[in-house]
Formats: structure tokens, C-alpha cells, sequence
């Protein structure tokens, strides 16, 4: 009896490198000019990030360093869900970004609706916040793994638990 196959397709974020890209961030901001004499923070809080700035054209340039910090440490900016800009104490504004961790049920579901169409001979069941990807053939599990890369997601996705 041939032995099956699987991976599991996972949504995490190290929070490590959002440690570090945040110190980096903060390093930056603190050396540019335009951010001289700005009240200009991050911090992270339990799992969201939160900016603060004078303004909120000077927020969105916090934004921008904090994005191109994540992206060089290989953080997925997908999974970041900004709130609304609120105001906050001593005149600045305040925007909170959740850290999104595993995969929503509708995401789940259209990927086990893409994997179901694809006509692979393969099975998928969801299993909290992850989905489990079996079958026989390696190649037909490859495949899945390209499509579901293919597919535009709401979180980005990881491979993980190839057996």
C-alpha cells in the first residue's frame, strides 16, 4: 500500500523579526530629518503594532519605514490589518495594526474550493486555522502548493510539514 503524503498550509508571523523590524524602524526615524522634533513612535502590544505621529501624512511616512523594514526581514505585510487613525493624547494620532496569526474560515474555504476544482487527486480538510493538504502522488501536492501561490489571499500563506 503506497504511504500518503500531506503538508499543512499555515498563515504565522515571527514575532522576533517584528521586534527587530521595529527597532530598526525606530533607528531610522530617529536619523532622518523630517522626522526631527516629531513625536513619532512604534511599539508593539501584544499582537498589534502601534504607530503614533504628529500628523497624518507624517503617520503614513511611519508607515512606509515600518513596511520597508518588514519586508527586509521577510515579514508578510499581507497580514497586517490596520485600524482606523484616532486621535491621541498631546495632539498626535494614533493607528493600531493587528498581526494577523493563522487562516479565517472563508480564506480556508476557498482554498479547499481552489484545491477541490484544481481535479488533483488529493484531499484537504481544515483543521482550526490551518488547512492539511494529503494525497499519493508528491508531484499532484507540488502542484497544489503552486496554485494556492497563485491565488490572491487575504493572509499570505506558508508550507509547512511536507511529508
Amino acid at each position: 500500500m503506497a504511504k500518503e503524503n500531506s503538508f499543512d498550509i499555515v498563515s504565522k508571523v515571527d514575532f522576533s523579526e517584528v521586534t527587530n523590524a521595529i527597532t530598526q524602524a525606530l533607528k531610522e526615524i530617529q536619523t532622518r530629518y523630517d522626522f526631527k522634533g516629531s513625536k513619532s513612535n512604534l511599539s508593539l502590544d501584544n499582537e498589534e503594532i502601534v504607530l503614533t505621529s504628529d500628523d497624518e501624512f507624517k503617520l503614513e511616512q511611519l508607515k512606509d519605514v515600518l513596511l520597508s523594514k518588514l519586508i527586509k526581514r521577510a515579514v508578510p505585510v499581507k497580514n497586517l490589518d490596520y485600524g482606523k487613525i484616532e486621535g491621541a493624547s498631546g495632539g498626535t494620532v494614533r493607528q493600531r495594526a493587528k498581526l494577523v496569526q493563522g487562516i479565517d474560515k472563508e480564506t480556508s474555504k476557498k482554498i479547499n474550493a481552489l484545491i477541490k476544482d484544481s481535479g488533483l487527486k488529493v484531499k484537504s480538510q481544515i483543521q482550526g486555522d490551518q488547512l492539511r493538504v494529503t494525497g499519493k502522488n508528491k508531484d499532484d501536492l507540488q502542484k497544489v502548493m503552486a496554485a494556492v501561490r497563485e491565488t490572491d489571499l487575504t493572509v499570505d500563506v506558508q508550507f509547512v510539514n511536507f511529508r
